[in-house]
């Protein structure tokens, strides 16, 4: 069969009818459309979607950036937030574990836990262009240490030796044993050939605070301030020196809020796309274009019990009993939606994977009552307790007098008998026991005869003072002072909306038992320059970060009391500090479990605080940006410890 020519094939059409033709070209269509449906089930079945680079990632903040730099950033969330994306470690925070960044590989572990090497990787540069060396490691450990810096990270660092071993080898020598020392790997460097020409007392002043230099995934582009010199917007791009996976998302900004109100409606009107409101009410109408993440943190909330400042409360009935009268499910419920975990220990078990306490106070109103009524709180008309307690006297007979006695017992004796115009009509002070005051004891002896002289089966009194006279005398002479206990004292917090509400909630909660509370509310600044560092509070609603190896040594150490300590409670146990000693030394993970939880234990039921809870970090997100991965942080900050995976486009590639 011969194929037809081309002249042939000009002809096709002219020898087809309509109905031919119209037929020809819806086969021709279903041809073509079939074919290509084919190539791309094809396509499909043979290629994958992958993340790929571009698109911008904006995320809103309550407040603004003062230091962006490591050495100052523990005070502010806002500064954390962008160290994160601009430095890095020697070590960093992976999903709460800790893992290598700059270093080469896990640090060697020397001497019992006294010495940490550390190797960088090779060819490190900062954002500028400069190499980035051990003397840079140096460098920041070192202004972290000097004292004009005043650097909130100074204490870890006292007593740290470092030693340069090679180009790339530093030595960390410490004067302790330290199971915890690698946690502070995770600091982020700053650079020598910037900082150097500054003067420490400085620092905080500094122009480069606002125009850092990092080593991280991305750097600063430029920032906006307002007429007041206040910056309101940044943005960072990225870092093309960086030494990690490069970031899919090329450009990051940052817009800062002066209230939560206008960061969530500037969110909701898709002005910005993250954000980590704290008011959860704001969470309740979310669209389907948002994801909400949920991060585990290892903190805690807890009311924190004044030892040393309020008598009421150093009284360890009523700090058990306040335990068991607290509903910490209605908190969780009312204040946090849920988002969180109650909590009943210092060390969190459930995130660490220690055991859980022997003891647990369970809400248990009755129970409550009953331990303030046993310890001598008792209801008083006006619905709050009140404890009396029979003070020791100033002054007592402690001596035996008889004639010929002088002083000040003397004398003291002579008051007393003469305050009864029939036993010493006399009345004489002198200070020397005579005759007349002894026919005066004899006397007073008689008259309470059934108590001094009965005991003895005398009839006639000794005029002497000893034994019984002088437990009748001290009776008689001397009103036993009172003093009386109300069951009041102050809680103090943070004036922010959840934690004003959970104040609110225990204070009512405490009420039902018969306590007055005063709520007392201050701005974070002013809570920790004057009410925390002074611990000028009874109680107080506060929150305590754990960090990725759980060391609750710088919070419940009776070293760690007073202004220059964590020690919120003013708490002190010998045994608590032994366990706490031990476990921050011991680099065998089944001793220092053991150690914490035997610590655990004590705290528990010595009841400094009340154990609230564990909160969510709730991180809301548009559902374009992808590559986000939940799991356990350190720090709030350390959400962006993986942002080289977040992705907003994505292409196909061939599998």
């Amino acid at each position: 069969m011969r194929f037809p020519s081309k002249n042939q094939w000009r002809q096709f059409f002219v020898v087809l009818t309509k109905k031919e033709k119209i037929s020809f070209f819806i086969f021709l269509a279903l041809f073509f459309t079939s074919s290509f449906a084919v190539l791309i089930d094809f396509y499909r079945k043979n290629t994958k979607i992958v993340s790929a680079v571009g698109g911008e990632y904006i995320e809103g903040v309550v407040g603004s950036p003062r230091w962006i730099q490591p050495i100052y950033a523990p005070f502010s969330d806002v500064d954390r937030d962008l160290v994160e994306l601009i430095f890095a470690g020697l070590m960093k925070y992976e999903n709460g574990k800790i893992v290598p960044d700059l270093a080469k590989k896990g640090c060697e572990i020397l001497e019992k836990g006294k010495v940490y090497e550390v190797y960088l990787k090779e060819n490190l540069f900062w954002s500028d262009g400069e190499p980035l060396t051990v003397d840079d490691v140096i460098f920041t450990v070192e202004i972290i240490q000097n004292p004009d810096v005043k650097s909130p990270l100074r204490g870890s660092w006292l007593g740290v030796k470092l030693e340069k071993i090679s180009e790339n080898g530093l030595r960390f020598k410490l004067k302790n044993e330290s199971s915890i020392f690698l946690e502070l790997l995770t600091l982020k460097i700053i650079p020598k050939h910037i900082w150097e020409d500054i003067p420490p007392k400085n620092f905080s002043l500094a122009t480069a605070n606002l125009n850092p230099v990092g080593s991280g995934p991305y750097k600063l582009k430029n920032l906006f301030q307002n007429v007041d010199g206040k910056i309101i917007s940044l943005d960072l791009i990225e870092n093309p020196l960086y030494f990690g996976e490069p970031p899919y998302i090329p450009k990051i900004s940052f817009r800062f809020f002066d209230s939560e109100e206008k960061l969530i409606e500037d969110f909701k009107g898709g002005k910005i796309k993250g954000a980590s409101p704290t008011n959860l009410t704001s969470l309740t109408d979310l669209t389907n274009s948002t994801n909400l993440y949920q991060f585990s943190l290892p903190r805690y909330f807890a009311v924190f019990f004044n030892l040393k400042n309020s008598k009421v409360l150093s009284e360890k009935e009523v700090r058990v009993a306040l335990n068991y009268g607290t509903n910490k499910n209605e908190i969780l419920k009312k204040v946090l939606f849920n988002f969180g975990r109650i909590v009943s220990s210092p060390i969190l078990p459930d995130i660490y994977g220690f055991k859980l306490p022997n003891k647990i106070y369970q809400y248990d109103i009755a129970k409550a009552k009953e331990v303030l009524e046993k310890s001598g709180f008792l209801m008083q008309d006006n619905g709050i307790r009140e404890k009396t307690i029979k003070m020791e006297l100033a002054f007592q007979f402690k001596s035996n007098l008889s004639l010929g006695s002088k002083g000040k017992e003397v004398e003291e004796l002579q008051k007393c008998l003469a305050k009864d115009k029939e036993i010493y009509p006399e009345g004489e002070i002198t200070g020397t026991f005579g005759k007349k005051t002894k026919e005066a004891v004899i006397l007073f002896q008689e008259k309470y005869k059934d108590d001094i002289l009965k005991p003895f089966d005398l009839e006639k009194g000794t005029g002497e003072v000893k034994g019984k006279t002088q437990e009748k005398l001290n009776e008689i002479c001397f009103e036993k002072p009172e003093e009386k206990i109300p069951l009041k004292f102050s809680l103090s917090t943070v004036d922010q909306p959840a934690l004003v509400e959970i104040a609110t909630i225990l204070k009512e909660q405490w009420k039902e038992l018969g306590a007055e509370i005063e709520i007392r509310t201050f701005d974070i600044a002013t809570l920790e320059r004057e009410i925390l560092r002074k611990r000028q509070f009874d109680a107080l609603l506060f929150g305590e970060v754990l960090g990725g190896l759980p060391d609750p040594f710088p919070f419940w150490h009776s070293s760690q009391k007073g202004e220059l300590g964590l020690n919120l409670s003013n708490y002190e146990n010998k045994k608590v500090d032994e366990f706490l000693e031990t476990a921050r030394k011991s680099l065998d993970e089944l001793e220092r479990k053991k150690n914490l939880e035997e610590f655990q234990e004590l705290i528990i039921e010595d009841a400094p605080a009340v154990f609230l809870y564990n909160p969510d970090y709730r991180y809301l997100v548009s559902k374009e940006i992808k590559g986000i991965k939940e799991g356990v942080l350190t720090d709030p900050s350390n959400r962006f410890s993986g942002i080289e995976a977040w992705y907003i486009k994505t292409r196909r590639i061939w599998k």
